[in-house]
């Protein structure tokens, strides 16, 4: 309030005196016109309940629009015996014997950390590594459930992202599909199927490269590479 009685006097003619009633009506005036601290906090929240409501608004709008597709194709590395091992059986022979697959039984278990490459070649530049643990899931067949696999992404335009498969394969088929059940970073919330076929093996050294073609879809928010909280601050500020 002396702020504005104060920008009140400086304009006043020079040489007006105000008397006791003109100053009380001036400072009616002053007051009118100044908002009060509460009116000011009023206007400042619901300024950012607007901006909050709109910001929300365009991700919801972003979210619901058409999902980006995300095409990969990548080679998986399992070495089962040797200095490089990336495969290994935790639980074997539990099981009773698989009627096809000699030195195999029902049950048997492997956790797998295989390099992953986008060239068929073990010597080529990893791009990440699969991890997870695979089945003999059929007494009969020679099949196995990938139980939970991730595939984690160290090169390329999706470093730092994973997508995660799950499904039931044929060992020896040409194609057999999994479906990708998710995915962190710029693939979160991934949804759709790879082919899984083996195109290399070397009983001799344990050697098994299988080929992930990957077909999946992603929301635009998660292809964009940003989370909802910093893109709803960025929208904010």
């Amino acid at each position: 309030m002396h702020v504005v009685l104060l920008y009140v006097s400086s304009i006043a003619p020079a040489g007006y005196k105000q008397d006791g009633r003109s100053r009380q009506l001036a400072e009616s005036q002053a007051l009118t016109m100044a908002p009060s601290s509460s009116a000011k906090q009023l206007i400042a929240v619901a300024g950012a309940a607007f901006q909050l409501a709109t910001a929300v608004a365009f991700l919801l709008a972003a979210e619901s629009g058409r999902p980006q597709p995300v095409h990969l194709r990548l080679y998986m590395h399992d070495v089962m015996r040797g200095p490089g091992t990336t495969a290994i059986h935790l639980i074997h022979g539990v099981g009773p014997p698989h009627d096809v697959e000699r030195g195999a039984y029902f049950g048997d278990t492997a956790a797998i950390d295989d390099v992953v490459t986008e060239e068929p070649d073990a010597g080529a530049r990893a791009v990440g590594r699969a991890q997870g643990t695979y089945v003999l899931a059929s007494q009969h067949e020679e099949v196995l459930a990938v139980a939970a696999v991730t595939v984690a992404l160290t090169a390329g335009p999706y470093s730092g992202s994973t997508f995660s498969v799950a499904g039931r394969v044929g060992v020896y088929d040409d194609k057999a599909e999994a479906a990708v059940v998710g995915g962190t970073g710029r693939l979160r919330r991934a949804a759709g199927y790879l082919t899984w076929r083996m195109v290399e093996l070397v009983v001799s050294e344990g050697y098994v490269m299988v080929e992930l073609d990957v077909h999946m879809s992603v929301p635009p928010v998660s292809a964009a590479g940003g989370n909802w909280w910093s893109s709803l601050l960025r929208s904010i500020n």
